[in-house]
């Protein structure tokens, strides 16, 4: 591996790391961890923001764009259907200086996302596409904007190709992809493969590959198998915002991977001092300690992952609302507990769904517009 740089626009991001946008995780609070463990380095997306949302100023929505100070750069990723939106929503960001970098989502694959011809769905409407990146492009001066997108629907509709060469055309900075089609979810074996064929296509601009990465070595693995000039980790950090440390080592001149020097295993006692900072983070960013408490329920599973905790233990911690009551829990762990076997390998959502929810008639013509309704655009982030 030679590459350990990466240009989003003005911006150099080494090591080669982003942070998946992910909805309801990759928040302010979240973000803050995991750049606490790579020193600053890398670079660290939004979760996922409705263009719509944005542009008509909803409360949530606005919370959501919030960045720490010391973000740099800022970089947000929006969704949207609807170009003439989508261009609103870029100005807006531009005009009101509110971050640096823009990312599209061409990849989700939730119903109510691809049901609107949203997400993984809309790269099949090549005329779609194209009128959207061409608005986020122009709206966006001098910013960056770049997009993550899936390999396609199914198998038989295949998209990423064709979306590839859209997007140098019409002045998209990088491109990161995910090696699955929507039907697959996050289930099977991403498609490694993909991205390599995805790099010679478009050499033009950078390339970033995104699918099982549960460790620091699959990152350097994939970089080395398929030459991309990128990686950019999404569940593999679930419970684990230590791993971007791990990146930073594996991708540092001479840096260790598969275990050694270069891999974070924490005992149970220092995990639990990552999950009660992450608790407290959420509460001052809520600026609630009961609903900071309550949105940090849902990390307990991934970060207790392997140890034994116990299932009744388990359901208290997924209950709790207050940093006392959490407190109390943790410290009535087994602390001393070392990092354990079945801690590292897939995490998160892992099954297949097989049948992708799109609008009638979204298969018809690859190149009509046809079935993109007003109510497309949702109104709440999220997905």
């Amino acid at each position: 591996m030679t590459q350990t740089q990466l240009k989003v626009g003005p911006y150099t991001v080494q090591p080669p790391v982003v942070l998946a946008p992910m909805a309801g995780i990759t928040n302010a609070p979240f973000r803050t961890l995991c750049r606490e463990f790579s020193g600053g380095k890398g670079l660290f997306v939004s979760e996922m923001i409705t263009t719509r949302a944005l542009v008509e100023r909803d409360a949530k929505t606005m919370r959501l764009i919030h960045f720490d100070g010391t973000e740099k750069p800022r970089s947000i990723q929006l969704y949207g259907v609807d170009p003439v939106t989508v261009g609103k929503a870029v100005r807006m960001i531009v005009d009101e200086d509110l971050a640096d970098h823009i990312d599209l989502n061409f990849g989700c694959p939730v119903p109510k996302v691809t049901r609107k011809g949203g997400g993984s769905a809309l790269p099949y409407k090549r005329n779609l596409l194209r009128a959207i990146l061409r608005e986020a492009v122009t709206g966006a001066g001098p910013l960056p904007v770049t997009m993550k997108m899936r390999k396609g629907i199914d198998d038989d509709h295949i998209t990423y190709l064709d979306a590839g060469r859209i997007a140098v055309e019409e002045g998209v900075t990088a491109i990161a992809l995910h090696g699955r089609t929507a039907a697959q979810h996050y289930g099977g074996t991403a498609d490694w493969d993909a991205i390599a064929r995805l790099k010679e296509t478009v050499p033009e601009i950078p390339v970033l590959g995104n699918g099982d990465i549960w460790s620091a070595e699959d990152a350097v693995r994939m970089m080395d198998r398929t030459g991309c000039d990128g990686v950019v980790v999404g569940r593999g950090c679930l419970g684990r915002p230590w791993l971007f440390g791990d990146l930073v080592a594996a991708f540092a001149p001479g840096g260790e991977t598969g275990g050694g020097a270069g891999s974070a295993r924490p005992t149970l006692k220092e995990v639990a001092g990552v999950m009660r900072r992450h608790a407290e983070l959420l509460a001052e960013w809520l600026e609630d300690e009961e609903r900071g408490v309550i949105d940090f329920r849902k990390h307990v599973a991934w970060y207790t992952k392997g140890f034994s905790v116990g299932s009744e233990m388990r359901k208290r911690l997924a209950i709790t609302s207050s940093l006392a009551e959490l407190d109390d829990l943790l410290a009535g762990l087994d602390l001393d507990q070392e990092w354990p076997p079945g801690a590292d390998g897939p995490r998160g959502r892992t099954s297949g769904r097989n049948r992708v929810v799109l609008p009638d008639g979204w298969l018809a013509d690859p190149y009509d517009c046809a079935g993109v309704t007003a109510d497309a655009e949702l109104d709440t982030s999220g997905g």
